[in-house]
């Protein structure tokens, strides 16, 4: 069962310019009551080593717990819903710091934030 916060790995398809694509590990970023119903598709956003310092990107610190090996960043503005199939291992979790830093961009970038 998946975890809000779980770093997966998943194939993100052939993207379209400017899009992250392909082979990525990715933070599940779905409300923990919602992946407690085991749903068909979850929210994920894609993880990339290249770190360019966006607002719209939090950067993580690789370690054991989450399964990077090196810092990345959570691409916020690639925010994207996925099926559950497409997730191929669970690498490990970015805690609850980092899950709350994500949501808070994407509370941004939604403009839902309070």
């Amino acid at each position: 069962m998946l975890t809000s916060g779980d770093v997966v790995e998943l194939d993100l398809g052939v993207p379209a310019p400017r899009e992250a694509g392909f082979h990525h590990p990715a933070v599940v970023v779905t409300a923990q009551r919602i992946l407690d119903a085991e749903p068909s598709v979850v929210q994920v956003v894609p993880l990339t080593s290249t770190l360019r310092g966006f607002a719209s990107e939090v950067e993580i610190d690789g370690d054991t717990l989450n399964g990077l090996e090196r810092t990345s960043a959570a691409q916020c503005q690639h925010i994207r819903a996925v099926a559950t199939g497409r997730i191929e291992a669970t690498r490990g979790n970015v805690g609850a710091a980092a899950l709350v830093q994500i949501r808070e961009v994407l509370g941004l970038i939604l403009d839902v934030s309070e």
